[in-house]
């Protein structure tokens, strides 16, 4: 199949601007972690055009991808959580890789990965705490290196596994290339994290052919829930949810079913 460049499509969304202060509806707002205070190691917290105090919402928990020639590797950077909620009924949490030794977010893969692990799990109990996340509805979602770290970070252990409902890895996937230049990125390392997945679904979608993930995760997963999806763009890029596309309407059909769904519990 021949693949067009995704430019050609104008956006229909512009992913709003991070600011500082206080969360309010419709803004995305930088937010320091208290252990971390006095660093630069930051969040970021988008609550929805329609957010209400006493009402729940489900959240899309987001990681970049590496800074490269096209994402800047940064939490301000990334697009998924916005694109396919349009900044409405969904709270959007996107979350550092933290850099213990610097104090900063992590551009390229993971930092401290101990750390960035404890940042998630605080950071979602904090967001379900005070601001009405939906704690049976957590979906991780991440672009290229946020990809992989759907299971890197999101499956690392059995505390921070139980937290998703789903998974939307888009571009890259844990335990499909062993030479990365990061220690556990070997098969064994992937498919003991994967373990942890159960039947849970994942919605894994490519610009490259899904080929090899699909054949890497029949013999690694074979009872696996997934969704897989072969973009007709060939851009390296998250930002095909700002704009009006069949892949964008298929990822969202996808979240709305799964959020839709009444037993979570079943997918643990």
């Amino acid at each position: 199949m021949q693949k067009y460049d995704i430019e050609i499509v104008p956006p229909d969304l512009t992913t709003p601007p991070a600011t500082d202060g206080p969360p309010r509806p419709g803004q995305r707002v930088r937010q320091a972690h208290p252990d971390y205070a006095g660093s630069d190691v930051h969040c970021l917290l988008y609550l929805p055009t329609d957010w209400e105090a006493d009402k729940r919402y489900p959240v899309i928990v987001e990681y970049a991808g590496n800074k490269w020639e096209t994402s800047p590797g940064t939490v301000e950077g990334s697009n998924l959580g916005y694109g396919i909620s349009a900044g409405q009924g969904v709270i959007w949490l996107c979350l550092p890789y933290v850099g213990t030794a610097n104090g900063t977010n992590t551009l390229t893969w993971w930092g401290d990965v101990e750390a960035t692990v404890a940042y998630c799990k605080q950071s979602v109990r904090r967001v379900c705490a005070d601001y009405g996340g939906d704690a049976d509805a957590l979906v991780l979602a991440g672009f290229s290196r946020g990809s992989i770290a759907c299971n890197f970070i999101g499956l690392h252990d059995d505390e921070i596994a139980g937290l998703w409902r789903g998974f939307i890895c888009h571009s890259q996937y844990d335990g499909l290339r062993e030479d990365w230049p990061y220690a556990g990125c070997d098969r064994t390392s992937a498919r003991a994290r994967l373990a942890r997945l159960g039947n849970r679904p994942q919605f894994i979608s490519q610009e490259r052919h899904y080929t090899a993930v699909k054949a890497y995760l029949h013999d690694a997963c074979p009872d696996g829930n997934f969704t897989f999806l072969d973009t007709a763009f060939h851009n390296h890029t998250d930002t095909f949810v700002l704009r009006d596309i069949p892949e964008r309407d298929a990822l969202r059909s996808w979240f709305a079913d799964l959020i839709a769904k009444n037993s979570p519990d079943e997918h643990r």
